[in-house]
Formats: C-alpha cells, structure tokens, sequence
C-alpha cells in the first residue's frame, strides 16, 4: 500500500492512540449546558432567546449575524436560566446560553431514525441553505462556517474535494472511530458535498495508523463513484490543510492564499459526518464526537458522543476516579491543543478532544539559550525559520516579521517539540503573528 505525504519538513510523535479501539459512547446529560454563542471564526451569533425560555433539543438559540457567522442551537431540552458572560478556553469573555436540562425532548423535524438514507433529494441551492440552518462548521479546529466553503467564490474553480480524516494529533481518535462506525454515512456526505461544489472527485484521506478505518472506507468506496481513499504516511503535521493538499494532489498553496487558489476544498471527516446529518437526517449540529484521554490522569480513558455546552468536568469524572491527579487539562490534543481555565470549561462544535495531564508531565522542562542548530528550520513545514521570529522579536525588531512570512506559520508546533534547547519557539511564532496583525491594522 503505497502512503502519501507532504514534502517538506515534519516531525515523528509519539501518537498515544490509547482509544483507537474504544467504541464510541454516549456521555449521557449534565445537569446544565453552557453554550457559547460564538464557537465559530467570524461574527458572534445574534440571540433570539431569553432567560426562562423552555427549549428542545435542536431550538435555534442564536442566529447567525453576518456572512462569516453560524447559527447555534440548544443540545438540550430544559429552560434558560441564565446568559452571562464567562471566559472560554480562549480565556476570553464570551456570551453563554446555560441551560437546566429537564428530560430529553427533541424538535419533531429531526429525524433520529438509525436508517441510513443514500438518495440525496436537495437541490445545490438547497443543500447549502440545510448547512447554514443546522450551524455546521469546520470541527477540525479552525471552525470555519461551512456554508461559505461549500459556496465557490466568483472567478474561483474546484475539481477536487479532500475528506481530511488523517487526526494526526497525539491521543485523538474521535474522527477515526467515527469513520469506522459511521464509514457510508461519511461517504454520503462527501457525495452530498460534491453536489452542493458542483464537482465529482472526493478523496478521503486517513492516516496509515487506522487501519480499520482505511479498510471500511475502502470497501465501501467502491459502491459510490466518484468518491476513494487516499492512505498517508504518519508524519505531523499531515492533517494541517496546505500539507494535505500537497501529499494528495502534488499542489502547493502558494503563500497568503487558500486552497481555492489551487482548485481545492477540504472539509473533516466529522464536519462531513455533520452535513450529512444535517442535509439527510435534518439534524442540527448540537453534538459531536470527543476523545477524553491522557497517559496517568485518565484512568479509562474513552470516545464519547457530547452535547455542546457539556463541563468538562462532567466527562472527566467518567474517565476518572482521582481528579487530584490533574494537573492540567487541555482542550485538543498535545501539540495544538489549549489549556483550560479550569474544569467547569464547555465544550463546543470545536471540541475534538480533552487531554489530562499529571503535574509531571504538565511542567515544562526549562528552557536554555538558542545553540544555532536550525532544527526547527529544518523541520517546520511551512520552510520557516522560528529561531528568527523568536529572535527578532526578542530584539524587538518587529519590522522583520514580516519578511520572515511568520503569517504563513500554522501553529504545529512542531519547532518547540524538536527544539533541543527547549525553547518555546510556538510562543514566539504566535506573538510574531499577532505583531504583525498589529501591524497591518496602522
């Protein structure tokens, strides 16, 4: 079996799929919800409800305000009994909707039948009108509102649609649990997809350490034209999306631009889990796929499906008999992902994991003077120089930020892993991009 991979840099991590063979499970109900507005690039949504409200699964508690934006709806049924504001795992204020959960009634539109529906009826027009009404967005991180990536730009073309399942980040496997028990429904999705791009060429890639998905997506590939699988090399960053589109297609996104520019579009495999909810089963995205795990903290450690708005708290205790042995907890995976403020943090659309760390192995190690190796040079994927960017702005030589195309730096992190000196090289390249951000804004 031949693999796939990017080109340029690239590092080799230990991977941690401590889950890959754990069946997802349902988390069961909080006794509150606490949902953001804003879990989404973009514009925060405009909310319709009010304090005392009663709301079902599925109610539209926010409307999307703007293009760039996304609806959000209630993953509950219960009343509202609060919308304050509280810091996220951004660690800034963000509007919340907190719910009370009473049972569990849903909107009578949804469609929570177990049948797989293949016959896509809806329009191009239509499909993308479902997208928007549900609140899908990109769940691979970014967030971005999927509608307007399913909508071409004018004067732009695409030929190709990249299903990115590779979840090349330590201890995730929700995507790659997803696409071994929901394989056809993906696969429709990427149908579904192509029909709203108007093109016919979907490939789904999946990192060469799932064999179990590659081989359910292989098998039922060959039932839908137009859609296959593309295995790739387990390197990180292989999921980040210029990398992909290079190892799958040859093509390089040229800097500052998108992979429009290069006539592609990539979604995630649990966002295009998401159309075809939406699309087939009228389904809100209220819900997702979480992997709760880490090495000592998480005592049985699990895939589970989760309600937006769920503490953290709440799946921790499911993973854990001994909190006290927390010493960190962190929204994503290991090289990408956010700490936490503190337990009580809701997930979101975005949430793809939880990691638990210990105390030991949340201390960073001290860092000592750059010794000149170029190692995170020669590593970065991008073709960056991060000890540059850490150096300039050191010196406070802002100005040459630019020149260094820090923008183009898509926060792997892959320089702070390699750095033999330890020096948190990320941090720099993140505070280079916001001076630059600065910047362009005089």
């Amino acid at each position: 079996m031949k693999t796939k991979t990017f080109p340029m840099g690239g590092i080799h991590i230990d991977k941690h799929k401590i889950t890959s063979h754990k069946a997802i499970i349902d988390a069961g109900l909080p006794e509150y919800v606490y949902i953001p507005i804003k879990q989404h690039i973009g514009a925060p949504a405009k909310i319709l409800v009010q304090k005392g409200d009663k709301v079902k699964v599925g109610t539209l508690l926010a409307d999307a305000d703007g293009l760039v934006s996304a609806d959000i709806h209630s993953s509950v049924s219960g009343e509202v009994v609060k919308i304050e504001d509280i810091v996220n795992v951004d660690a800034y204020l963000t509007p919340m909707i907190v719910i009370k959960v009473e049972g569990d009634e849903y909107e009578k539109s949804i469609d929570r039948t177990p049948d797989i529906i293949k016959d896509i009826t809806l329009s191009r027009e239509e499909i993308i009108q479902r997208i928007r009404e549900s609140g899908i967005v990109g769940m691979g991180g970014a967030g971005y509102p999927t509608p307007i990536k399913t909508t071409i730009p004018e004067g732009k073309t695409a030929d190709t649609l990249i299903i990115n399942g590779i979840e090349c980040e330590a201890y995730l496997t929700a995507d790659d649990r997803l696409m071994v028990e929901h394989a056809e429904e993906i696969i429709i999705g990427a149908k579904i997809l192509n029909k709203a791009l108007g093109i016919q060429n979907a490939i789904i890639a999946i990192d060469e350490n799932k064999p179990e998905a590659i081989e359910k997506m292989q098998s039922l590939c060959r039932k839908y034209v137009g859609v296959n699988v593309a295995v790739c090399e387990s390197k990180y960053p292989q999921g980040a999306e210029k990398q992909l589109i290079k190892a799958i297609t040859g093509r390089e996104v040229p800097s500052g631009k998108l992979p429009i520019d290069v006539h592609c579009i990539v979604q995630n495999a649990g966002t295009t889990f998401a159309v075809y909810e939406a699309v087939q089963k009228h389904k809100p995205l209220y819900e997702r796929i979480i992997t709760v795990s880490g090495d000592e903290a998480a005592e049985t450690p699990q895939n589970f499906r989760v309600r937006v708005g769920t503490p953290a708290s709440f799946l921790i205790k499911q993973v854990t008999k001994h909190p006290k042995k927390i010493g960190k907890v962190i929204f994503g995976g290991a090289m990408m992902g956010i700490s936490a403020v503190n337990m009580e943090a809701p997930t979101t659309k975005l949430t793809s994991g939880i990691l638990l760390l210990t105390d030991k192995d949340a201390n960073k190690p001290q860092s000592s003077e750059c010794i000149r190796c170029a190692r995170c040079a020669d590593f970065c994927p991008m073709g960056l120089r991060p000890y540059a960017i850490a150096t300039a702005l050191k010196n406070h030589e802002l100005s040459e930020l630019g020149g260094l195309h820090t923008m183009d730096c898509i926060e792997c992190g892959s320089c702070s892993y390699i750095c033999p000196a330890r020096i948190p090289l990320l941090d720099y390249c993140k505070l280079g991009k916001m001076e630059v951000r600065k910047q362009l804004k005089k």
